[in-house]
């Protein structure tokens, strides 16, 4: 539900009687919580806010805050605890276990699927379909993700351990996790469950134990089948033996360098990587910034408790995707700290490879730095060779792809009013049918020739219709919504001295993502690019682009995305080609 941006409606502080009425509540939802329990979670006085947002697909959420920190957020009248509540509170929910790479994938979004489950040696906590559910690790008991059952343990067990298993709402990593301080999982040490509160036969089955090779090789891991995909496997613990002892003798070589001497190689290793996969010759000029967000888009799911971020928020994607391709790029157990580097920044090392003359960086305008060059003939870059990727690496790269986009096929419909709803009767139709064009004329010309009227192809009748129209999308079934379809809006506005921007309205309309258009201009346009409310609309949003950028929109809007010109409004406003003189 969080794992991508949520839009804040309102901030407002808890009173004394929302607050009494919020601590019954969290004691009628979780019985478990004694009294002093409840006035630690839901203070008398201290700082308590209540924060409504919009989730990305339009959920209305109310998240408690309090002091830095979300504790609950309800959802449709249900109150669900966040994973900073869980932390404090760990025994709160029954607790279900999972390998550390399945947590990349919840936090994407994905749900929890039987096959990623690890057993216990009390067999699977009790639960019933539609109990909440805490999500830990193997190996901490601090729970790292919220759920709903989507079935009980006795039939969790009955299908084999297949299929979907829970309904993930809200992981640590997620857009809700970083509302808060950012703090990481604490270490809990994981805790023998009593039996009897538990399902399944131990006794039969005897207790599930995990090889310590393996334990300390859990990225040792395939991403399997199709439904499965969303899962991970670990491989055998004779495979991992082996790749473990191959592992130790690539690490003999490294003993001998400094920590730093081995840090500087990796991020070397990283940063032509990340040119020889990503930057090609036609995205030059490049913006740094844009470059920086390239390169969020494949490390945005990298994030595991054990990595450390630097302070940096300019650089904070830059590294996410450098720690990505420092699993490819390095031997295995070995990850990425600039920090320990002799650049300790970032900045500090691409202004090392302007040195070294293997990028040209520039400030085109005031403030903002692009990459203008990339030596590609420079012997670093051709000597490289980029490593083949683990199997899991490929399957989340294929999984994580984004699909090219299609444009919608649009027909116009006309629905039946109250007043026309006699003419329609006898072709089997009612109000608030809806009908073609053509459906509307044959109707109307078999009606006629029925009562002998005159004047078959008059179109008072189509005018005396409302509108209506029909959306169907590629590979799925068709949309039909009543009045005019709203066409993507395109206008000019002045900012501060003068400054023109570009505003784009209504893309959900047709299926893109207003995000993802933003960043596909700014790229293009070489300028800064935002989401911004629309002024008068509880929920709609738009596309603000700094100068006046309807040419790259035009292209992009009718020969890229194919959409019709009649569904765009503003393009006659683009600016005018110079005379040559």
């Amino acid at each position: 539900m969080f794992a991508k941006a949520f839009r804040v409606k309102s901030n407002t502080a808890v009173k004394g009687s929302d607050r009494r009425k919020l601590r019954t509540d969290v004691a009628a939802a979780f019985p478990a919580f004694g009294s002093e329990q409840l006035s630690e979670l839901v203070p008398g006085k201290e700082e308590l806010n209540a924060v409504k947002l919009y989730a990305h697909k339009g959920d209305a959420v109310t998240v408690y805050v309090n002091g830095s920190n979300p504790i609950l957020f309800e959802l449709r009248g249900t109150l669900y605890p966040t994973v900073y509540t869980l932390w404090s509170y760990p025994n709160l929910l029954p607790a279900f276990t999972t390998w550390p790479p399945v947590l990349e994938k919840l936090v994407g979004g994905a749900d929890l699927m039987l096959p990623g489950l690890t057993v216990p040696p009390g067999g699977l906590p009790q639960v019933q379909q539609g109990d909440l559910c805490a999500i830990t690790l193997v190996g901490n008991r601090a729970p790292v993700a919220v759920g709903v059952a989507i079935m009980s343990t006795a039939e969790m067990l009955a299908s084999g351990l297949k299929g979907r298993g829970f309904t993930v709402l809200h992981t640590y990593l997620d857009h809700l996790w970083q509302f808060g301080d950012k703090s990481s999982p604490p270490s809990i040490a994981p805790l023998d469950q009593d039996p009897s509160k538990c399902v399944g036969n131990p006794k039969e089955e005897g207790p599930v134990q995990v090889d310590s090779i393996l334990q300390d090789n859990l990225e040792h891991l395939t991403l399997q089948g199709d439904e499965e995909s969303r899962v991970a496997r670990p491989t055998s613990s004779s495979e991992a033996a082996e790749e473990l002892g191959e592992t130790e003798m690539d690490q003999d070589s490294t003993d001998t360098k400094t920590l730093q001497e081995q840090m500087d190689e990796l991020l070397l290793r990283c940063f032509f990587h990340a040119l020889k996969c990503r930057v090609t010759k036609a995205d030059l000029p490049l913006l740094t910034s844009t470059f920086l967000e390239w390169v969020g888009e494949q490390g945005r799911k990298v994030p595991t408790p054990s990595i450390v971020t630097p302070c940096s928020s300019l650089h904070h994607y830059c590294f996410l995707f450098l720690t990505r391709i420092s699993a490819v790029s390095s031997p295995e157990g070995q990850q990425l700290d600039i920090k320990k580097s002799s650049y300790k920044k970032l900045s500090k090392f691409l202004h090392h490879m302007v040195k070294e003359e293997i990028v040209q960086v520039k400030e085109l305008s005031k403030g903002v730095e692009s990459i203008v060059a990339v030596n590609w003939k420079h012997p670093s870059i051709t000597s490289f060779v980029v490593p083949e990727s683990s199997p899991a690496a490929q399957s989340v790269q294929e999984d994580t792809k984004e699909k090219p986009y299609r444009a919608p096929d649009i027909r116009s419909l006309y629905c039946i009013p109250a007043n026309m709803t006699s003419l329609f009767q006898a072709s089997g139709h009612k109000k608030g049918n809806t009908l073609s064009g053509n459906e509307v004329r044959e109707i109307i010309i078999d009606y006629a020739k029925k009562n002998n009227l005159v004047d078959a192809n008059n179109k008072k009748c189509l005018e005396r219709l409302k509108p209506a129209y029909e959306v169907t999308f590629y590979g799925q079934e068709p949309i039909v919504k009543k009045g005019k379809i709203c066409p993507i809006e395109i206008t000019l506005a002045h900012r501060t001295y003068n400054k023109k921007v570009t505003l784009i309205q209504n893309l959900e309309v047709f299926g893109l993502d207003p995000y993802s258009v933003a960043s596909i201009l700014q790229q293009r346009c070489q300028a800064s690019a935002t989401i911004t409310p629309v002024p008068g609309s509880k929920d709609a949003i738009q596309v603000q682009i700094q100068g006046n950028q309807i040419n790259h929109l035009s292209r992009l809007l009718l020969e890229e995305y194919d959409i019709p010109r009649k569904y765009i409004h503003g393009l006659e406003k683009a600016p005018k080609a110079g005379k040559k003189k």
